[in-house]
């Protein structure tokens, strides 16, 4: 079917730029418009070239750059592995400020069974939070879809 084709293209396109925006990040580098606009607008910029559905609810206002950096980064990786491996309908981020802590969640309704001790995304994710003093937590049991949370200090 043509627009089955057409459908597979454009999703492939789209992880293709997610995954070169991941591995800018992996360099140290930083998406322009997550210095430019701030960790909801990068965030909601790759959730719309995300081909799952994919909701988002992020506060509004900045927050030190490598605050903003590391949630950016565990959202990216935890897309992409939606994409990659979760066979997942839907996807959802969650961030918010609590008890001094950014909070950091990626959801989805996929298949479960992601293992950090099994990739390198995951255990990169799992340093990456812990230069800033966070903490990174993997919920995937297997048909169960996968939740991962991050929690970075604030101050």
């Amino acid at each position: 079917d043509a627009d089955l084709a057409r459908a597979l293209d454009a999703a492939g396109r789209d992880l293709d730029a997610a995954i070169a925006e991941l591995r800018e990040l992996a360099r140290g580098l930083h998406p322009s418009i997550l210095a430019s606009d701030g960790l909801r607008a990068a965030v909601e910029a790759l959730a719309e070239r995300t081909p799952v559905q994919t909701s988002v609810q992020i506060p509004d206002g900045r927050f030190v750059e490598a605050l903003e950096s590391t949630a950016y980064f565990v959202v990216a990786e935890s897309l992409t592995n939606v994409v990659r491996y979760a066979g997942a309908t839907r996807a959802s981020v969650m961030i918010e400020v609590q008890d001094g802590m950014l909070r950091v969640e990626v959801a989805d309704d996929g298949v479960g069974g992601a293992d950090p001790s099994r990739g390198s995304g995951l255990r990169g994710l799992q340093d990456r939070v812990a230069a800033v003093a966070g903490r990174l937590t993997v919920a995937s049991p297997a048909g169960g879809g996968t939740t991962v949370r991050a929690e970075l200090p604030c101050g």
